[in-house]
């Protein structure tokens, strides 16, 4: 009797159940990371959100990263903040004063990244966060700001 123990071979039909498990896990995460939590704030149009921040009656901040600003340009009348910053809220305290009901649009790219921060923001004790769920680029939600055609500025990061 020889010594060696061979590895078991992987047949067809255990690596086709191996690779059916991780394609199924890849789509859950796909999903979840592309599907925007419900929140019970409010909801603005990128046509509404515009017109309310060139009056000054929200303050619109957008989310995304800087290498999202200068692929396609910020949104006129809005801020930018990385959602990403450690000091995210003291960065947006800055902005709007220190009125926790001060009326907040938050934008993304799709609509994602704003919905998860709205729910964020909310636990902050923020009372007055708005998405705008059509995001830059668009989403379900309806065709984005650039595609809706409404003014963007060049980013002067």
């Amino acid at each position: 009797m020889s010594s060696d123990k061979q590895a078991p071979s992987i047949n067809r039909r255990r690596f086709l159940i191996g690779a059916g498990v991780v394609v199924a896990a890849l789509g859950v995460a796909r999903w979840q990371y592309l599907t925007p939590p419900t929140h019970k704030n409010g909801k603005l149009s990128v046509s509404e959100a515009h017109d309310l921040a060139l009056r000054g009656e929200i303050t619109l901040v957008d989310i995304r990263t800087p290498r999202e600003w200068r692929a396609s340009g910020v949104p006129e009348g809005g801020h930018q903040i990385d959602m990403r910053r450690e000091d995210f809220t003291d960065v947006l305290t800055q902005i709007v004063g220190s009125d926790k009901d001060a009326a907040v649009a938050l934008i993304c790219a799709r609509g994602v990244r704003s919905a998860r921060m709205t729910l964020r923001l909310s636990e902050a004790g923020f009372t007055n966060i708005i998405d705008v769920p059509e995001g830059m680029l668009g989403s379900k939600a309806g065709p984005g700001w650039i595609r809706t055609n409404l003014p963007v500025k060049e980013w002067q990061g």
